[in-house]
């Protein structure tokens, strides 16, 4: 293997051991002798399958790129910065007009709305996007969005590992990708002119396993015709089918907070942006709220909040909102920012968790531009608490 090879190996090694790598698999854009797999615990990981391409520069790159190295904050010009909620240019409740495409996605529609859109007049020659595979609906595979048809069949939310910035598109010209947020931090960093990024709010990515076990748990074996996280409704619920048509369903509440999000990453759990900030245009849902402020996840039509984080993506909404693509009127980033309790309690602390897993003997990546200290200072006893937990499940992590 050449030395490059050899170097930008063992610089994954380092990410991959620390417990940082976010599975988002920007690496394998360096370097074809590289590809993703589902390791023993179920996370996509980096492995080599072949000899090294990689150039002069790939290991410095990967440094520059990898999120479990480090990531920056968004920015563009004429942005408002929000503490939590980051760059915001011009922010929407939105939904697709499409019914068809607003029931089937997760929340409103909107990034199927757009990729269909943009894949079908022929704005983004292709658009990467993640959906079931076709032979094994547990599992989530990366794919090629050139039509409506092709969008619809990607919609609603895959609570399963999947690298959408190793896809061969995903750096091709004039190209789409709605990605995971750090997918979307490893590309603006490989290719800041380079595709138009999708974003989504994100708690973190579950283990495979917790998918098969959800299904194990509803009492479904052998092939799957289908499987469903979120969709088909507001918020929707997890609903798999067997071939011979068996349907077991979960309700959003109890498969994410019972049973996925319990079993996400150890980088998700110190990852200081869950809302996008290097994506040209993110998602979210737009949750009414409890007493307390907490999501309500009554079925409902699907409301999305849309952001424009870029001038380019500012373009995008505003045409797609003048075609007719969807529907939208602004809303106060603030209200957004009220009803996502995990986003704010997971960036005010976050600096205390960081700590923490230092003093345990960890590594932890390197956050620039997000203010976790003054973030932190703002609720010292929270952020404190916070420490001793990052200590207490650094050392249980390193034990495992």
């Amino acid at each position: 293997m050449s030395g490059t090879g050899a170097r930008l190996d063992r610089a994954i090694d380092r990410v991959v051991a620390g417990g940082n790598c976010s599975g988002c698999g920007a690496c394998v854009q360096l370097d074809a002798g590289l590809g993703m797999a589902l390791d023993a615990r179920g996370f996509s990981r980096p492995v080599r399958t072949g000899p090294s391409t990689a150039a002069p520069g790939a290991v410095r790159r990967f440094g520059d790129a990898c999120p479990g190295v480090v990531v920056r904050a968004g920015a563009a010009p004429g942005a408002t910065r929000h503490p939590t909620m980051g760059p915001v240019l011009e922010a929407w409740e939105a939904w697709a007009t499409d019914p068809e495409v607003r029931f089937t996605g997760s929340s409103g529609g909107t990034l199927t709305a757009l990729a269909g859109w943009l894949a079908a007049t022929g704005e983004a020659p292709s658009v990467v996007g993640a959906r079931a595979d076709a032979d094994e609906p547990r599992r989530t595979v990366s794919v090629t969005i050139t039509t409506r048809q092709e969008a619809l069949a990607s919609a609603g939310s895959r609570y399963g590992p999947v690298s959408n910035a190793a896809h061969p598109d995903a750096l091709a010209p004039g190209c789409a990708v709605v990605g995971k947020p750090c997918e979307a931090s490893a590309l603006r960093a490989l290719a800041p002119d380079g595709p138009l990024l999708l974003s989504f709010f994100c708690a973190g990515t579950p283990s495979q396993h917790a998918t098969d076990d959800l299904v194990a748990g509803l009492g479904l074996s052998g092939r799957l015709r289908s499987l469903w996280y979120r969709g088909h409704g507001w918020p929707g619920s997890f609903t798999a089918t067997t071939a011979d048509g068996t349907t077991a369903q979960s309700s959003y509440d109890d498969s994410w907070g019972k049973h996925l999000g319990r079993q996400v990453q150890w980088r998700c759990r110190v990852c200081p942006d869950g809302v996008g900030e290097s994506a040209d245009v993110t998602a979210a849902d737009l949750w009414t709220t409890d007493e307390r402020g907490y999501p309500d996840f009554a079925d409902g039509e699907g409301v999305s909040a849309l952001i424009a984080r870029t001038p380019r993506g500012l373009d995008v909404v505003r045409r797609a909102i003048a075609a007719g693509v969807i529907a939208a009127t602004p809303v106060d980033i603030a209200r957004l920012a009220a009803i996502q309790p995990l986003q704010r309690q997971r960036r005010t602390t976050l600096v205390g968790r960081l700590a923490g897993i230092r003093l345990a003997g960890g590594r932890v990546p390197a956050y620039r531009g997000f203010g976790l200290l003054r973030l932190g200072a703002s609720r010292w006893r929270d952020t404190y608490r916070a420490a001793k937990s990052g200590y207490r499940r650094r050392r249980e992590w390193a034990g495992r």
